[in-house]
C-alpha cells in the first residue's frame, strides 16, 4: 500500500478524478522566492509556514495514486491553506488500477507530474526505466528532519534517494466488535493459538455469524489484502530473518517455511466455517471488496476483520472507534505473549519532471507540516518523527503512531511492496486469488509465483 496496496492503499476498481481547486496566491514562481510574507492577498490565512514553497501564479500540478473515496477527500483537504498561499493548485487522479495505469501514462508520454508509489518495488522499477527523478535537495532535506533511515531507504535506489515517504500504516491490526466480544465472554487473543482457539469457539457459539469477515476484491488489484495476511504470518511463524529472506529472494516462494505460513493462513481464509464474503463460503471473499470487507462487523454477522490501520477512514460516519464503541482493533498476536512482529506498510512520492511548481509540492508532502494535517483530518497514522500523535483521530490510530515510531519495534515493511513488482504487485496478488477461489492448491500457486521471479 497496499495503503495506500497501501496504501496508504490500493482500493477499488474504476477510476475518479478529484480537483483539488482553491483561488491562489499571485506572485513569482520561485521554489524559494518572494511573493508572501505571511498572509496571502485579500485573505486572512496565516501563510507563514509556506512561504519556504514561493508564490506561483496559476501552476497546476498533477498528482496520481491509488488513493480513492473518502481518503482522496480528505487528500484534498491537505492542500486546502498550500493553495491558497501558493496558488498552486493540485489536481488529483485517483484510480484502483494504478500499478497498470502508470506505466501506461509514462510510456504513453502522458506522465503525472507526481505520483503516490504504494510499492516500493514499482517504484525501482519506474526508476529503472529512467522515468522517476532524483529527488531534490529540498525534499531530501525534509525527509532527513523527519524520517528515519529505515524509511528513507525504501524511497533509495543505488544510493540515489527519489521519493519522499507519504504516509504510513500499521497492517498487524484486527478490527473487531467490542459489544460481540463482551456479550461472547471473549477474551483478546495473546497468541496465534489463543487466536485460533477463539475462532473455533465463536464458530461453535454464533451459528448465524461468522468469526472473521474478509474481503480481497481491489480492482486490478485484487488479492492484495491475501498477501497481507501471508506476509504477517511467514513473519510470525518464521521469523523476521527468513522475512528478510523470502522479500530479498535468499530463499525460494515455495519454501518449507512460505507454505507453512500460507497454511497457517488458509485455515482461516479457506474455511466455510469461519469466514465469507457475505454470500455462502469462504471463496466468496475472492468478490468482496476489500473496502466493505470489514463493514459486516456493524451488523453482527462477522466479530473480526484483519486491516490495517488506515482502515479507520472506512467506517461509515459516526462509527464509534473505541474500546467500548462500534469497533476497535486488537494486535495481530504473534506466536508467544512475548513476540510482537509488527508489519508496516507506507507510500512514497516520486517527481517526473523538475518543475518548480512540483518541486514545491513534492516538498511539501514531505514535511511534517503536511503530515500533521492529514493526521488530523482523521483515518492515517504516520511515521514521520515531526507529527504529534495526540492528532490521531482515534485511539486506535494513536497507537499505530506510538509503535511506528518506536525504534526498537521489530518492524518489517509489507513483504510484496519491496518485491519487484511483476511478483509484488502481479504474480503474488493473482496466485492468491486463484487460492482463495480454490482453483489452485498451495504448493501450486508457490512454485508459480516463485517461476516468476525475473532473473535480473
Amino acid at each position: 500500500m497496499r495503503t495506500t496496496k497501501s496504501r496508504f492503499a490500493v482500493l477499488a476498481a474504476g477510476a475518479a478524478a478529484t480537483a483539488l481547486v482553491l483561488a491562489g496566491c499571485s506572485g513569482s514562481n520561485d521554489l524559494k522566492g518572494g511573493g508572501s510574507e505571511g498572509d496571502s492577498a485579500g485573505s486572512d490565512t496565516d501563510c507563514s509556514a509556506f512561504e519556504e514553497y514561493g508564490t506561483f501564479d496559476g501552476e497546476t500540478v498533477t498528482l496520481f495514486s491509488s488513493i480513492r473515496e473518502v481518503e482522496a477527500d480528505q487528500l484534498q483537504e491537505t492542500f486546502d491553506k498550500f493553495t491558497e498561499c501558493t496558488g498552486i493548485t493540485v489536481t488529483h487522479n485517483g484510480v484502483g488500477e494504478f500499478e497498470s495505469q502508470i506505466l501506461v501514462q509514462v510510456e504513453g508520454g502522458n506522465a503525472p507530474d507526481l505520483a503516490i508509489f504504494p510499492q516500493p518495488g514499482l517504484l525501482q522499477r519506474m526508476v529503472k526505466d529512467g522515468h522517476v527523478l532524483a529527488a531534490p535537495a529540498e525534499v531530501e532535506a525534509k525527509v532527513d528532519e523527519g524520517w528515519s533511515e529505515d524509511w528513507k531507504a525504501y524511497g533509495t535506489i543505488d544510493d540515489t534517494f527519489y521519493a519522499a515517504p507519504l504516509m504510513a500504516s500499521v497492517k498487524s491490526f484486527v478490527w473487531y466488535s467490542p459489544s460481540m466480544f463482551e456479550e461472547g465472554g471473549y477474551e483478546i487473543p495473546e497468541t496465534w493459538d489463543d487466536m485460533m482457539a477463539l475462532t473455533e469457539q465463536i464458530a461453535q457459539d454464533d451459528p448465524d455469524a461468522k468469526p472473521w469477515c474478509a474481503g480481497i476484491e481491489s480492482g486490478g488489484a485484487t488479492g492484495w489484502p491475501a498477501t497481507d495476511w501471508i506476509e504477517d504470518a511467514v513473519l510470525r511463524s518464521a521469523g523476521a530473518d527468513a522475512y528478510d529472506q523470502w522479500v530479498d529472494h535468499e530463499i525460494p516462494f515455495n519454501d518449507p517455511k512460505i507454505v507453512e505460513a500460507t497454511e497457517m493462513v488458509g485455515k482461516i481464509l479457506r474455511d466455510d466455517n469461519y469466514v465469507n464474503g457475505g454470500i455462502g463460503d469462504a471463496r466468496s471473499i475472492a468478490t468482496t471488496s476489500f473496502n466493505d470487507g470489514g463493514l459486516p462487523i456493524l451488523d453482527g454477522q462477522c466479530y473480526m476483520y484483519r486491516m490495517a490501520s488506515f482502515y479507520e477512514a472506512q467506517w461509515p460516519e459516526g462509527t464509534n472507534v473505541a474500546e467500548d464503541g462500534d469497533v476497535f482493533a486488537f494486535y495481530l498476536p504473534g506466536m508467544t505473549a512475548d513476540e510482537k512482529p509488527l508489519l508496516t506498510a507506507g507510500e512514497f512520492v516520486g517527481a517526473f519532471n523538475d518543475n518548480d511548481a512540483t518541486k514545491a509540492v513534492q516538498a511539501y508532502m514531505a514535511s511534517s507540516e503536511w503530515a500533521n494535517t492529514r493526521v488530523e483530518i482523521g483515518g492515517v497514522t504516520s511515521a514521520n518523527k515531526g507529527v504529534d500523535p495526540s492528532l490521531a483521530s482515534s485511539d486506535i490510530l494513536r497507537l499505530a503512531m506510538e509503535l511506528l515510531q518506536d525504534d526498537t519495534a521489530i518492524a518489517r515493511f509489507d513483504g510484496s511492496d519491496l518485491m519487484p513488482s511483476e511478483v509484488g504487485a502481479g504474480s503474488f496478488w493473482t496466485a492468491m486469488t486463484q487460492w482463495i477461489n480454490g482453483e489452485k492448491d498451495v504448493n501450486t500457486v508457490l512454485s508459480e509465483i516463485e517461476s516468476s521471479w525475473p532473473t535480473e
